[in-house]
C-alpha cells in the first residue's frame, strides 16, 4: 500500500486510489473518488466492491462510480480496481477516506495526573481523566474524557483508551491497543475458599495483567488480574464486547473471542483460536491452536489443535449436527418404542 499525503484530499481519481491499493485498474482513471458505499446504497462518487461472485446482479445495477472486484472477474460497464482480495482492498478504501474522531495531543486542565506520571510525546488526556504515579504513556497515545489509569500501569505507544475504561494498578498495555468503553483491566479475580464454618474466605489476587501489541478489546469486557503471576492476552487478538476473562488466563496471538464468551479461571488458548458468541469454558482447561468453537458452546476439557466443536458439554461439530438431527426425531422414536414394548408385552403373555 502507497504512501499518501498526510493531509488528505476530500476526493481521489480512481488510478490515484488503484496505487494507494497496489492494484490495477481498468476503465477511466481520472474517474473521481469521494467515497465508498455498499453496492445497493452507492451513488456517484462512491466506491463498491464485489466480494463474490452470488453479489454479481448487485454490481450490474449499482449506481456507484467505480468498484473493486476479484482479479478473474470482468466487467466493464463502470471503471473497476482489479484486486487479490477485494473485501480486504476496500477496508482499506474505507480506512482513506473515513478517518475516526481523535482529539489533539495535550492535557485538559480539567485531567489529574501525577506529577511522577511519565507522558511520551503528542499524547492527548481527555477532560475529567484520572492518570496515577509512576504510570508510563507512551508516544501518540489517545486518552478520552472519564477515563481512570491506577499507579504504576504502563502504557505503549499509540494505544487508544475510550471514555469510562479503567486501568488497575500495575496493568501493562503494549502498542496500538485499542480498548473501548466501559472496559476494565486488571479488576480482582474471582477467588474464595470456603472454610469451616461456611464463609467464603477472598484468596488475593496479587498479579497482573499484560495485554500485548495490536490488541483490540470491545466495549464492557474485563480481563482480571492474575491470582499470582499474569493474565496475558498475546499480540493480535481481538476481544469483542461483554467478554470476560478470568484470572491467569493466556488468550493466545490472532485469538478471536465473540461477545459473551466467558474463560474461567487459569485456562490457556492457542494461537488463532476463534470462540462464537456466548461461549463458556471452565477453568484450567487447555485449547490448542487453530480451535473454532461454536456459539452457545461449553467446553469442559481439552480440545486439540484444529477442531472444531459445539455443543454443551462439548463434541465434534460433525457429531454434534447429527445429535441435533436425531432430537428433532426424539419424540416420534420414543413413541414408537412404547408402542413395541406394549406388543412384546401382548406377545409374553399370549404365550405363558
Amino acid at each position: 500500500m502507497k504512501n499518501l499525503p498526510e493531509k488528505h484530499p476530500l476526493s481521489l481519481k480512481l488510478a490515484e486510489l488503484a496505487n494507494y491499493l497496489s492494484c490495477k485498474f481498468e476503465g477511466e482513471g481520472k474517474t473521481e473518488i469521494r467515497g465508498v458505499s455498499s453496492l445497493e446504497k452507492a451513488k456517484k462518487g462512491d466506491i463498491s466492491f464485489l466480494s463474490h461472485p452470488k453479489y454479481r446482479k448487485l454490481l450490474e445495477k449499482t449506481k456507484a462510480s467505480a468498484a473493486i472486484i476479484p482479479l478473474e472477474e470482468k466487467f466493464n460497464r463502470i471503471p473497476v480496481i482489479k484486486a487479490e482480495n477485494p473485501y480486504l482492498s476496500f477496508i482499506k478504501a474505507v480506512n482513506y477516506f473515513y478517518k475516526p474522531y481523535r482529539p489533539e495531543p495535550g492535557i485538559h486542565p480539567s485531567a489529574l495526573v501525577s506529577s511522577s506520571a511519565k507522558i511520551g510525546k503528542n499524547v492527548s488526556i481527555g477532560a475529567l481523566s484520572v492518570v496515577g504515579d509512576k504510570v508510563e504513556i507512551g508516544e501518540g497515545t489517545t486518552i478520552f474524557p472519564l477515563v481512570c489509569v491506577y499507579p504504576n500501569v504502563i502504557i505503549g505507544k499509540h494505544t487508544i483508551l475510550h471514555s469510562h475504561v479503567s486501568i488497575r494498578e500495575g496493568v501493562k498495555i503494549g502498542n496500538r491497543v485499542i480498548i473501548h468503553n466501559g472496559t476494565i483491566l486488571g479488576s480482582e479475580g474471582f477467588g474464595y475458599i470456603q472454610t469451616e464454618n461456611n464463609t467464603s474466605q477472598k484468596i488475593p489476587q496479587k498479579g497482573i495483567v499484560v495485554i500485548e501489541d495490536d490488541v483490540e478489546i470491545g466495549a464492557n469486557s474485563t480481563v482480571d488480574r492474575a491470582t499470582l503471576g499474569e493474565t496475558i492476552i498475546r499480540k493480535g487478538v481481538k476481544i469483542d464486547n461483554l467478554v470476560q476473562i478470568a484470572h491467569n488466563v493466556e488468550i493466545g496471538s490472532n485469538s478471536l473471542l465473540a461477545a459473551q464468551t466467558g474463560i474461567a479461571g487459569s485456562t490457556k488458548l492457542g494461537k488463532k483460536v476463534i470462540t462464537g458468541g456466548q461461549v463458556g469454558i471452565t477453568d484450567h482447561t487447555v485449547i490448542e491452536d487453530n480451535v473454532m468453537v461454536a456459539a452457545k458452546s461449553g467446553i469442559t476439557k481439552h480440545i486439540p489443535s484444529d477442531s472444531v466443536v459445539a455443543g454443551i458439554p462439548h463434541m465434534d461439530i460433525k457429531n454434534w449436527r447429527k445429535a441435533c438431527v436425531s432430537i428433532s426425531h426424539l419424540y416420534d422414536h420414543l413413541h414408537e418404542f412404547k408402542n413395541l414394548k406394549k406388543r412384546v408385552e401382548d406377545l409374553e403373555k399370549k404365550f405363558k
